[in-house]
């Protein structure tokens, strides 16, 4: 009789692959630590998300944090809060990281979305953020912004898991910087050990955004095809990785379909999947099977390449500079969800600080 409990933990176990829970929640959290998780990352839809499934876990102490400090806005209560939901996952993981040495079972928080074009208050909050558990991670935007500032937060010994990046020219940028931090901690011999960088590749919103231009476009594709744009682009990327040695990990993230679970495994790389995936996953009776290096058919990659100029864009190393990242319409999409998000999670502490009185 088999040992693991489900696909997930068969896969962890038995490949270089490694899955991280796509929430803070205590509840999914909870699932995917005993099924194998070495860590897990967060958002602002994340966190809000949380909150309205786990309100009974925090109302008090939402409510508490208000009488303790009665000149506090709503936006200085909401970023507490957010906080203290990323310092609790980090304690259900804090078990992982120990048991690894400080390599595995960090939590990701991440800073302000609205601050992507600021160089400055993302480094000054990154270097906060990374300071709340000793097993914190901070996710920085691919923008121009947080790519300015990420050799410094690395080199800061900020263990780093970069986010807002849908590409192949991204994901090449953040390792870049990242080793440039890096080298700079070695050079002056400072410990680099327990540093584990992440490129975090978000492949279903690569898909997303292909599928938004065939349609105002009414380009000429198979609708099956704009399932395997995201990884098209992170198993090219995966390859360059492995050529040139980067120590910075990609992770795989916004989970649509099964492609983003299956064609990954194998591969020296980490997925970070929403539990409700995680559940689909390991309810599927799918034997995890390497296939990160066969490649994406060529004729699903021939006709993106010649269809969709964004797909070049995304697939080519030097599809993109750093500056047009900003407004790569993935990224502009996920950025105005990430602050409308934060935006309403805001509005969840105003519930509680000011109730309606009807």
């Amino acid at each position: 009789m088999s040992t693991f409990n489900g696909p997930l933990h068969e896969m962890a176990a038995t490949t270089p692959t490694q899955f991280l829970n796509d929430s803070c929640s205590v509840e999914e959290l909870n699932y995917a630590i005993a099924r194998g998780t070495v860590g897990a990352t967060s958002n602002p839809v994340i966190v809000g998300n949380v909150l309205k499934k786990e309100m009974h876990l925090w109302r008090e102490r939402i409510l508490q944090i208000i009488r303790d400090n009665p000149t506090w806005s709503e936006t200085q209560v909401a970023w507490q809060v957010y906080q203290e939901l990323a310092v609790n996952g980090a304690k259900l993981l804090l078990p992982i990281f120990e048991r690894t040495g400080g390599k595995l079972g960090r939590l990701s928080i991440q800073v302000d979305p609205a601050a992507y074009n600021n160089s400055q208050a993302i480094l000054a909050q990154a270097t906060y953020f990374a300071g709340l558990a000793p097993n914190m991670q901070v996710k920085i935007p691919a923008t121009s912004a947080g790519l300015a500032i990420a050799e410094e937060a690395t080199y800061r010994g900020v263990n780093l898991n970069i986010t807002v990046s849908f590409t192949v020219p991204q994901v090449i940028a953040i390792a870049e910087a990242i080793e440039r931090g890096l080298k700079r901690r070695e050079d002056e011999g400072r410990d680099v050990s327990t540093m584990t960088p992440y490129a975090t590749m978000m492949v279903g919103r690569n898909d997303d955004w292909m599928k938004v231009l065939v349609k105002r476009g009414g380009l000429n594709v198979p609708s099956d095809y704009l399932e395997w744009c995201g990884v098209a682009c992170f198993k090219n990327a995966y390859g360059m990785y492995q050529k040139r040695g980067y120590r910075t990990q990609l992770l795989s993230a916004a989970y649509r379909n099964f492609y983003h679970w299956t064609e990954f495994v194998g591969g020296h790389v980490s997925l970070t999947i929403p539990w409700e995936w995680q559940v689909k996953f390991n309810d599927s009776g799918v034997h995890p099977v390497a296939r990160m290096h066969e490649p994406v058919r060529q004729d699903i990659i021939d006709s993106l390449y010649a269809t969709i100029p964004d797909f070049r864009r995304a697939y080519d190393e030097n599809g993109m500079s750093i500056p047009e990242f900003d407004q790569f319409g993935a990224c502009v999409r996920t950025l105005r969800s990430f602050i409308e998000a934060w935006h309403i999670f805001v509005g969840m502490v105003r519930e509680l600080m000011l109730p309606n009185p009807d």
